[in-house]
């Protein structure tokens, strides 16, 4: 197909893909908030509850990351660390791993990483959240909760994989002929 016969076509993919976006907002508006408890997380600094991480916000965007282990992970979070001035206005924003605070503090001191970390390790959160799958293993995702009171609601979450919209990087990789071919996240390039 001919260059512009192609840019045409990928131009009504993409209004078609707005489309869907618009309904996909509408219907998680009309979502009922789920009600959870407050659980209780490690840090460097001691245990931290759910509902002192909102600070002075309304909203809580957590991150489910996997890990030190996940390269993926940390290419989502890579990407986070570069709107996170952009995300923090709306709400607070915080990365849960399963590792213990003290290695989540040396990955994020290399990674430069400025969002706080908590660790779940211990607990039943991300199993709750639906970010444990039954064989024990992690899933990558992200919860948005609110603050109502003395309650606090999940009022939306989506687990992340391969090529999604939390990393912009797929996309434009899209627009190469091979697109992201073989290429994997690694923690660093030579």
């Amino acid at each position: 197909m001919r260059y512009r016969e192609t840019r045409e076509k990928l131009a009504d993919y993409r209004r078609q893909i707005a489309e869907l976006r618009q309904k996909m907002r509408e219907a998680q508006s009309s979502a009922e908030p789920e009600e959870i408890e407050d659980y209780e997380f490690a840090t460097l600094e001691g245990p931290v509850r759910l509902s002192r991480l909102f600070g002075d916000k309304k909203y809580l965007f957590m991150i489910h990351n996997m890990g030190t282990s996940c390269p993926s992970c940390t290419l989502w979070a890579d990407g986070f660390n570069g709107i996170y001035d952009h995300l923090a206005n709306r709400g607070a924003f915080v990365v849960s791993s399963p590792d213990p605070p003290e290695v989540q503090r040396a990955f994020a001191n290399d990674r430069g990483w400025r969002f706080r970390m908590v660790s779940h390790r211990g607990t039943t959160f991300a199993a709750d959240m639906g970010y444990r799958s039954e064989n024990g293993s992690w899933r990558p995702g992200i919860s948005v909760f609110r603050r109502e009171d003395d309650r606090i609601v999940r009022v939306s979450d989506t687990g992340f994989d391969i090529g999604d919209d939390f990393c912009p990087l797929w996309h434009i990789f899209d627009l190469l002929p091979e697109r992201a071919g073989t290429w994997r996240p690694q923690f660093k390039y030579q």
